[in-house]
């Protein structure tokens, strides 16, 4: 059985709608939505079912815990706003990814009640569809040790995974997730500017590299980034990786020699017999040269 807490949400925009609405359909109690803008207040409280409130006095009031999902930059604007309510022995929780909670609420213990980072490892893009996905997202939790394991297990109730950090780790967490989810955009667009220059439009780019993209992805959660690794780095085929670099700007021959750094070290994990010395020179030949042999 899921923990029996009334859930209150300072925030209505895409991680307040979406957890409020999977926290819902899983069995947790969610009391409603207070935001500065009404509106947004209003709707997310229509959309989980549950009350929009015209005041965060009440909201506290009528909650056990309180997530504040709103922009990084606010979260501590909000904590100095709530903190002199009566909040004693209720969960405040925020949602950021790179933000510690002794960082967010400095001198909660003081106020009698308990602060907690709880991060979806997920990219939320949607308020009113987002959580149809979070079935299978890790959550990763930070904060005081007293009721650590309670938090714990309600997300585990849930049924999700849940990994406890530590504060100090926060940012390269975040930066972590950051790689997975939005610099791997920036790889793809950097590919669809290749392909634009041979003469693809960006539709016909991307369907092309569709079953690429997705079969490599598939790849890699199902068995791992060694397993998966293909290609003219992992061959040691220096006379591709040399012609590579030959038609890249500066900027792009930086970005492809660095990621060449960390498939060589990887290729050196799958193929262990295999000679990586050729490539490692020729990268780091061009890396001093700016790329140019």
């Amino acid at each position: 059985m899921v923990m029996k807490m009334k859930i209150g949400f300072v925030g209505a925009g895409k991680v307040g709608c979406s957890l409020g609405k999977y926290f819902e359909q899983k069995g947790l109690t969610c009391t409603g939505y207070y935001d500065i803008d009404p509106v947004s207040a209003q709707e997310a409280s229509d959309f989980t079912d549950t009350v929009c409130y015209e005041s965060m006095d009440r909201l506290v009031e009528d909650s056990d815990a309180l997530f504040l999902t709103v922009p990084d930059g606010l979260i501590h604007l909000v904590w100095l706003q709530i903190r002199d309510l009566p909040i004693s022995g209720k969960l405040i929780c925020h949602c950021s990814g790179a933000l510690s909670a002794g960082d967010a609420f400095a001198g909660i213990e003081d106020r009698g009640a308990f602060g907690y980072s709880i991060h979806p490892l997920f990219a939320v893009s949607d308020r009113f569809h987002s959580y149809k996905e979070l079935t299978h997202a890790y959550f990763t939790i930070e904060g005081q040790e007293k009721r650590l394991e309670e938090v714990r297990k309600m997300l585990e109730d849930l049924g999700n995974p849940v990994i406890s950090i530590k504060a100090r780790d926060k940012v390269r967490y975040h930066c972590a997730a950051a790689i997975a989810s939005n610099h791997v955009v920036g790889l793809v667009q950097e590919s669809l500017d290749l392909l634009g220059q041979c003469g693809f439009s960006d539709e016909d780019g991307l369907a092309a590299l569709r079953p690429i993209l997705l079969g490599n992805m598939q790849h890699i959660v199902d068995t791992g980034t060694t397993a998966s690794l293909t290609g003219p780095v992992e061959r040691v085929d220096t006379g591709t990786v040399k012609k590579h670099l030959d038609c890249l700007n500066e900027n792009q021959k930086h970005l492809y020699i660095l990621l060449s750094e960390i498939l060589t070290r990887i290729g050196r994990k799958k193929n262990p017999s295999r000679n990586y010395e050729e490539m490692e020179n020729l990268l780091r030949k061009s890396k001093e040269t700016g790329g140019s042999q």
